[in-house]
């Protein structure tokens, strides 16, 4: 990806959880963290959800700054990316695009949706509008989940940006609801669905990247459909539990996630990105 001295977002602030260790979660997106857990890391997300610290008062943002090293600069220029294109296609729907903040922070944090650590991985939290990231997950990507390159780094940022868009056509506050009142393994099966429409957004801005500013190199795509098969739930099952669970799934599985993926991409047309309207899923 040709990013180099473009724009970088003005959308972005630094801040660290100061003190205490483990993870303190709370607020209305509980399932959304603990299904990221899982789904970067591979972790039981009930072994993570037994560390939280119930009577804990929430600990406040370290607002020291993170260098400027490439990886944030980077991050930066794909975040602006998509404030660019999702502010033409909500302008084309008649709306307007609420442009969401890129949290970086290192180890820890403090968010709306409670206290997170690193091994979340990178998320979305509807509570404040805002994509927190610590820059270390851009290693693990590569070394950990075999998932190497730039534009795969970009799709992750661009799946959790899907997230913000799912938020303001409100689908975060039907999930919340949803969560309340459906047995676990219901609500896992909506969770695939929301999980396969932030990849298929993704699809869709990588699409209008290209579309728009030219910038894609030859291999980017690939290198995001390595990215979304490598942390696909049956993937992550079989390495990490030794089994596949079809059941448990909250992402979808390799296949799924390449192919709505890919499927943004290629048609650049959000009227086919209903996944909740989807049978098979494909």
């Amino acid at each position: 990806m040709q990013w180099f001295g473009r724009r970088e977002s003005s959308n972005t602030e630094d801040g660290s959880a100061s003190g205490g260790r483990g993870l303190a979660l709370g607020g209305g997106v509980v399932g959304i963290i603990a299904a990221a857990i899982y789904f970067f890391t591979g972790i039981d997300p009930s072994a993570v959800l037994n560390q939280v610290q119930g009577n804990g008062a929430p600990q406040e943002n370290n607002q020291q700054a993170i260098p400027d090293t490439r990886e944030k600069k980077f991050a930066k220029v794909v975040f602006a990316d998509t404030e660019d294109v999702w502010n033409k296609l909500f302008s084309d729907m008649g709306k307007t695009y609420q442009e969401p903040t890129l949290h970086f922070f290192r180890e820890a944090v403090n968010t709306a949706c409670g206290q997170a650590g690193a091994e979340t991985g990178p998320f979305y939290c509807p509570g404040d509008q805002k994509v927190y990231l610590d820059l270390s997950f851009f290693n693990e990507l590569s070394q950990k989940f075999g998932a190497a390159g730039d534009f795969a780094q970009a799709y992750v940022i661009a799946h959790e940006v899907g997230h913000h868009v799912q938020d303001l056509l409100g689908l975060s506050a039907r999930m919340e609801q949803a969560r309340q009142q459906l047995s676990e393994s219901e609500y896992n099966k909506l969770s695939v669905k929301l999980e396969l429409q932030a990849d298929f957004y993704a699809g869709i801005w990588a699409h209008y990247e290209q579309q728009m500013k030219n910038v894609l190199d030859p291999g980017d795509i690939e290198e995001a459909l390595n990215a979304a098969h490598q942390i696909g739930d049956d993937r992550l099952q079989k390495e990490y539990q030794g089994e596949v669970r079809p059941d448990s799934f909250t992402h979808g599985t390799s296949a799924q996630r390449m192919y709505w993926f890919k499927k943004g991409f290629e048609t650049g047309d959000l009227k086919q990105g209903n996944t909740f309207a989807a049978g098979d899923l494909e």
